[in-house]
């Protein structure tokens, strides 16, 4: 039996993969010759992008609170994880020895969550289920490359790489969450496809900025 919603959140993730071979940072790390300074780099960078991601999943589980009640609660439920994720952070920022007070973040790393910004302030929410929920999945995979190779290979304690863990473990309640949305908007005739796919287009464009940035960053 087929399952529209979670068929095309499956199709929609496979369109937007990225090349596996394109991130130039994570290969470097798994391999463990990535400086210490880029991962301070990528720690920095995380403090900025945490806290605006949830605040803008927080605003469209308030806009959606009405007519959308599955996309309120899966934006409610990606708001909860962000701010879990924002207290594992701390430990890998310590870990890296990141020095906050005199960092000044990379454009290109931040053109990531200036633009989810702007989806939750234009874009219809069930469509940005759509393309976040694409997009987390190539996030979750780097996460998990990052989180052993941080053991493996730079020694950081299980605390120190919590932050990668929590996003490297699949969620099933927000897959659930996300599959709901989607099918609701998809019942209601409120899901434009072609404009989410758009939305995840660019949210995996502006990911690969981020590292490519990241990479960038002097030793």
């Amino acid at each position: 039996m087929t399952h529209p919603a979670r068929d095309l959140l499956r199709t929609t993730t496979a369109a937007l993969a990225p090349d596996p071979n394109a991130n130039p940072l994570v290969p470097r790390i798994a391999a463990g010759t990535a400086p210490r300074a880029g991962l301070a780099a990528l720690a920095l960078e995380q403090t900025w992008v945490i806290p605006a991601d949830r605040r803008a999943s927080e605003h469209l589980a308030a806009r959606s609170a009405a007519a959308d009640p599955e996309a309120a609660a899966f934006f409610t439920a990606l708001a909860q994880g962000e701010a879990l994720a924002g207290e594992r952070l701390a430990a890998f920022a310590r870990a890296c020895r990141a020095q906050e007070v005199s960092y000044e973040p990379l454009p290109g790393c931040q053109a990531y969550p200036a633009y989810v910004a702007w989806l939750a302030l234009n874009a219809a929410p069930a469509d940005v289920v759509l393309a976040l929920t694409a997009n987390f999945s190539a996030w979750g995979g780097y996460c998990a490359t990052i989180a052993t190779a941080l053991r493996e290979q730079y020694g950081f304690t299980d605390e120190a790489c919590a932050f990668f863990d929590f996003f490297a473990e699949p969620s099933p309640d927000l897959d659930r969450l996300a599959t709901a949305a989607v099918e609701a908007a998809l019942d209601a005739g409120r899901l434009d496809q072609e404009r989410a796919h758009t939305y995840g287009r660019l949210l995996q464009t502006y990911e690969a900025m981020f590292w490519d940035a990241l990479s960038a960053t002097p030793s």
